[in-house]
C-alpha cells in the first residue's frame, strides 16, 4: 500500500517527523518498506510568467526572455528551450538557487548577454524524465510562489507492507485510524460528510441472484455532467503518489475513493446497458472482453455482472470493454457492492489477472462501506463536473452479511500471555479507540469488533491488539522454558542435516527455490514425466509443480551469473511431484549443480573449468556417507535435459536412484545460463540409510598383491569389469584398485587395457601360494567368460 504522507496527515497529524511515523507504524505491525521523497532537494525556484521573448543576436537556438517572478522587476534570462513563448508560466531558478545535484545558479553571460537565472524543465528539477522543454504550469498558477509549495513537493511516499489479515488498512482512512490509535490523537474525516442531492428515480434496475456471494449491491445514474471535465491536479498528484496512473475523470474518481476509503467501485456507460443488471454466476460458454482487451472464456464458478446481452464485467475484479466509459459517454451508472471474499478469491488468478479491486475483495471489505463510498464518489463527481444524481437502487440481504464477532477478553488470560499487568483503564480505552463496543465484567471485557476488523475472531486477536499498542518493547523480559524431546535416530539412519553439511564443506551453497515452476520448463527438461498443474497459480510462470529440482537450480544459476558470479556451486533438498495413475506422488531428493572454474580465483591454483568428473567426485562423496558406499555403479544413459554422452544413471542394483551429467547445450539459452553446467539429483531415501559398522580385527598376516591387466572392449565400462571381479566368491579378496587405463599401440582400436591391483589376505593365517594362484586364475576365467576379457 503506497500513499502520500501529506494525504495521511490530512486525516491525522501527530507531532512526529516522517522517520518517527514510519517506525511507529512498523512497531505496530504495519511494516513500512520504503520512504521515498516525491522530489529531490532544491531551493530558490519560483513560478514565473514569461513576458517577452526575443532571438539571441549571436546564437540561433537561444532566446532572450523577460520574466516576472512577482518581485516588481522583470528578470532577463537567456533560454534555449524550444517551447518558450510569451504568456506561459514556468519554474524559474533565480540567482542563488540550488538545483538537484548541488548545482548553484549564478549570474552568467551567454554569448555576451547577461542571464539572471534559469527557466527549468521537469527533468532539471528531478520531477520528470524524457521531456525536452520547459515544465509548463497551469495559466492560473500564482506568480512568485515557491514551486515546492505550489506542487506540494515536500511530501514523502510511504510504502507499507501489509499482512493479508489487515485488509482494513488498504486505504488512507484505515492507516489514519491506526496512526490515531498508536499516537493517541483523535481521528476525523477531513471533508464534510453531507448527503449528495438526488433527483428522480434511477432508471436502471438490478437483480442479485446469489445474495451469499453479493449481499449488497448499490447503484445510481448520473447525467448532465460535463464529459470534458478534467481530473483536478490535486487528485492526479495523490493518485500518482499512490502508484495509480490517472486515466479519465470517472475512472480516477473510482480509484481515488478506493484509495481513500478502501471500497472498489466501477462505472458503466449507462446507455450501453440493456435490460436489468444482474449479479449472477457465468453461464456455460459465456465470454467476456475485459477493459484491457483480453478475451476470457468464463467458467460457471465465476461471479459476473451481466445484462440482457450477457456478462459485462467480472464481479469485483474488472469491467468489460463493451460497457466501458468513453469520451462520448453522456450517462453513467455507478455501482458499489459488497462481495463475499469466498466468491472472489482465486478467480482473478484463474484468468491471469490481479487488480487493486480483487486484491481488496479477496481479503475482505467493510460491509458498511458501500453507502459511504458511493456518496463520496458522487460528491466528488458533482463538485468537479456537475450533473444530476438519481436516487439509488439498492439490493441488500442483511442476513447474508457477516455479523461482527463478539469476543470475551479475560483479564487473567491477557496478563498470562503478555507477562505484564496492564491497567484495566488502558485496555478499555484501547478497545474503544479500536472502534469496538466494550462491556466490562468480573472476568474482563465483552467485546464486539467493528465491522471493518473482520480479522478479530478469537480472544488472542484482542490480546495481540493490546500487545502491539501497549508496545512490544514495553513488555517485560522473561525467560521462556520449553521441554524438548529429542527424537531418537537409529544407528542405521542419518539426518539430512549431515548431507547438507557435507555439501557445504565441499564449497556448495544451499538454495531454496519454489516448488512451482514454469510449465514450459518441465516440458523442455522432463517431457516424459506427468506433472501437476495448479488451478490458482500465483502467476503464469509458476503454474506447474516441479518434477525435478533442475528448473529451480538453473533459475538460481542464471540469477547469479547475471550478477557476475562466474563460479557457482549450489544444492537443494526438497520434494518433487509427479502424477501416477492420477495420484500425486511426492519424492524427497537432493540435487545440485556446478558451473565455472574448479577453484576460486587465486594465484596458487592452475585453474580450469569444471567437468563431469568433478561432479562425479562430489556425488561419490555423498554416496560414501550412506550404505551405498561401494555398492552403486554409474551407467551411461540419455535424458532430455542432459548432453548426449555426458549423462550417467546412478544405479543401485537394478534400481536407478539418481542421475547426473552435463546440461544439454540447447537449454542454455532458454534458461539464461552460460557455459557448461553439470547437475545431479539423487533420491534422499537412498542416502539416509547407513551401513552399520561391523568390527573385525586387523589381520597380522602378510597381504599379497597381484596386478592384472585385462583387455576389454572400449564400450565396456571399467566399473563393469570391477563388478565382475567382485562376483567371484572369496573371503580372501579384500580390495580392488584400478591403477591404469590404456588405449594405444599394442591394443586394438576397438579395445582398451584396464590394470587392476588385487589385495589378497587371510584373517587368521598366512596364505599359501597355491591359494593365491587359484583365486587369481578363478578371476581371470570368470571375466573371460562373462566379458570376453583377455589377460594382457
Amino acid at each position: 500500500m503506497k500513499l502520500s504522507e501529506q494525504w495521511l496527515r490530512e486525516w491525522v497529524n501527530p507531532d512526529w517527523d516522517t522517520q518517527t511515523l514510519a517506525e511507529a507504524l512498523s512497531l505496530a505491525g504495519l511494516e513500512v518498506d520504503d520512504l521515498s521523497p516525491i522530489a529531490p532537494k532544491f531551493s530558490g525556484v519560483f513560478i514565473a510568467e514569461v513576458i517577452q521573448v526575443e532571438k539571441h543576436p549571436d546564437a540561433e537556438k537561444l532566446n532572450i526572455t523577460k520574466v516576472d517572478i512577482g518581485s516588481g522587476e522583470l528578470l532577463q534570462i537567456v533560454c534555449g528551450a524550444p517551447n518558450v513563448k510569451p504568456g506561459i508560466k514556468v519554474p524559474c531558478a533565480v540567482v542563488g538557487a540550488i538545483l538537484p545535484g548541488d548545482f548553484k545558479i549564478k549570474k552568467a553571460k551567454l554569448r555576451g548577454v547577461a542571464s539572471m537565472g534559469m527557466l527549468c524543465s521537469g527533468e532539471e528539477l528531478g520531477l520528470e524524465q524524457d521531456y525536452d522543454g520547459l515544465k509548463l504550469l497551469p495559466l492560473d498558477a500564482p506568480v512568485g510562489v515557491d514551486i515546492r509549495d505550489y506542487l506540494q513537493l515536500n511530501d514523502v511516499m510511504i510504502d507499507v507492507d501489509l499482512t493479508p489479515n489487515r485488509a482494513d488498512c488498504l486505504s488512507v482512512e484505515g492507516l489514519a485510524r491506526e496512526v490515531a490509535l498508536i499516537s493517541g490523537l483523535s481521528f476525523s474525516t477531513p471533508y464534510p460528510q453531507q448527503e449528495v442531492s438526488v433527483h428522480g428515480e434511477c432508471s436502471q434496475t438490478i437483480e442479485v441472484h446469489d445474495s451469499q456471494a453479493c449481499p449488497k449491491y448499490l447503484g445510481c445514474i448520473v447525467e448532465g455532467y460535463r464529459a470534458s471535465a478534467q481530473t483536478p491536479d490535486w487528485m492526479v498528484r495523490r493518485l500518482e503518489r499512490s502508484g495509480v496512473r490517472p486515466i479519465s475523470l470517472t475512472v480516477d474518481i473510482t480509484n481515488y475513493v478506493m484509495l481513500e476509503l478502501g471500497q472498489p467501485m466501477h462505472a458503466f456507460d449507462a446507455d450501453k446497458l440493456s435490460g436489468t443488471l444482474q449479479v449472477r454466476y457465468a453461464q456455460a460458454g459465456e465470454q467476456l472482453v475485459t477493459l484491457d482487451d483480453k478475451k476470457l472464456n468464463l467458467n460457471q464458478q465465476t461471479l459476473v455482472i451481466a445484462d440482457d446481452s450477457g456478462a459485462i464485467a467480472l464481479a469485483g475484479i474488472m469491467g468489460g470493454l463493451a460497457t466501458s466509459v468513453t469520451d462520448s459517454t453522456q450517462r453513467l451508472f455507478f455501482e458499489c457492492a459488497h462481495f463475499s471474499p469466498l466468491a472472489i478469491v482465486g478467480k482473478a488468478r484463474q484468468y491471469g489477472l490481479h487488480t487493486d479491486s480483487s486484491h481488496r475483495f479477496e481479503r475482505g471489505v467493510d460491509p458498511k462501506l458501500p453507502e459511504r463510498a458511493l456518496n463520496r464518489a458522487m460528491q466528488l463527481l458533482t463538485d468537479i463536473a456537475g450533473g444530476q444524481v438519481s436516487k439509488w437502487v439498492v439490493c441488500v440481504d442483511q442476513d447474508a452479511i457477516a455479523e461482527p464477532a463478539e469476543l470475551v477478553l479475560r483479564r487473567a488470560r491477557l496478563h498470562k500471555l503478555l507477562g505484564a499487568q496492564i491497567e484495566d483503564n488502558f485496555v478499555t480505552d484501547l478497545l474503544l479507540r479500536l472502534g469496538c463496543e466494550v462491556r466490562e465484567n468480573e472476568q474482563g471485557w465483552l467485546v464486539t469488533a467493528p465491522s471493518y476488523r473482520f480479522d478479530m475472531q478469537i480472544e488472542v486477536d484482542l490480546i495481540e491488539e493490546v500487545a502491539r499498542v501497549y508496545g512490544y518493547n514495553n513488555l517485560p523480559d522473561s525467560q521462556v522454558g520449553m521441554p524438548l524431546n529429542l527424537k531418537p535416530l537409529p544407528e542405521s539412519e542419518q539426518d539430512t542435516h549431515l548431507l547438507r553439511q557435507a555439501m557445504l564443506q565441499r564449497g556448495y551453497h544451499e538454495v531454496i527455490t519454489y516448488s512451482f515452476v514454469e510449465e514450459q520448463a518441465l516440458q523442455k527438461l522432463s517431457p516424459e514425466i506427468p506433472y501437476v498443474l495448479l488451478q490458482n497459480p500465483i502467476s503464469e510462470d509458476m503454474r506447474a509443480m516441479r518434477t525435478s529440482l533442475f528448473p529451480g537450480l538453473l533459475q538460481s544459476l542464471s540469477y547469479n551469473q547475471k550478477r557476475q558470479q562466474s563460479r557457482v556451486r549450489i544444492f537443494e533438498t526438497g520434494l518433487m511431484f509427479s502424477l501416477e495413475e492420477n495420484e500425486i506422488q511426492q519424492t524427497a531428493v537432493i540435487g545440485g549443480l556446478i558451473a565455472g572454474e574448479v577453484h576460486p580465483l587465486g594465484w596458487a591454483n592452475d585453474n580450469r573449468k569444471v567437468d563431469f568428473f568433478d561432479l562425479k567426485g562430489d556425488v561419490e562423496n555423498l554416496l560414501a556417507m550412506s550404505h551405498l558406499h561401494g555398492r552403486v555403479h554409474f551407467s551411461a544413459t540419455q535424458s532430455p535435459e542432459f548432453h548426449p554422452g555426458q549423462c550417467a544413471a546412478i544405479m543401485y542394483g537394478d534400481r536407478r536412484i539418481g542421475i547426473m551429467g552435463q546440461l544439454h547445450p540447447q537449454w542454455q539459452k532458454p534458461f539464461g545460463v552460460n557455459g557448461a553446467v553439470f547437475m545431479f539429483q539423487i533420491f534422499l531415501d537412498s542416502l539416509l540409510t547407513l551401513q552399520v559398522p561391523k568390527v573385525t580385527g586387523v589381520s597380522k598376516f602378510p597381504e599379497v598383491q597381484r596386478d592384472l591387466a585385462f583387455v576389454i572392449k572400449r564400450d565396456v565400462a571399467v566399473q563393469t569389469l570391477v563388478e565382475h571381479v567382485k562376483q567371484v566368491e572369496s573371503t580372501l579378496l579384500k580390495e580392488i584398485q584400478v591403477f591404469d587405463v590404456y588405449q594405444g599401440q599394442g591394443v586394438a582400436n576397438s579395445d582398451k587395457s584396464v590394470a587392476l591391483s588385487l589385495k589378497i589376505q587371510h584373517q587368521d593365517r598366512t596364505l599359501q601360494d597355491e591359494e593365491v594362484e587359484q583365486l587369481t586364475q578363478k578371476i581371470i576365467e570368470h571375466v573371460k567368460s562373462t566379458l570376453a576379457a583377455e589377460l594382457r
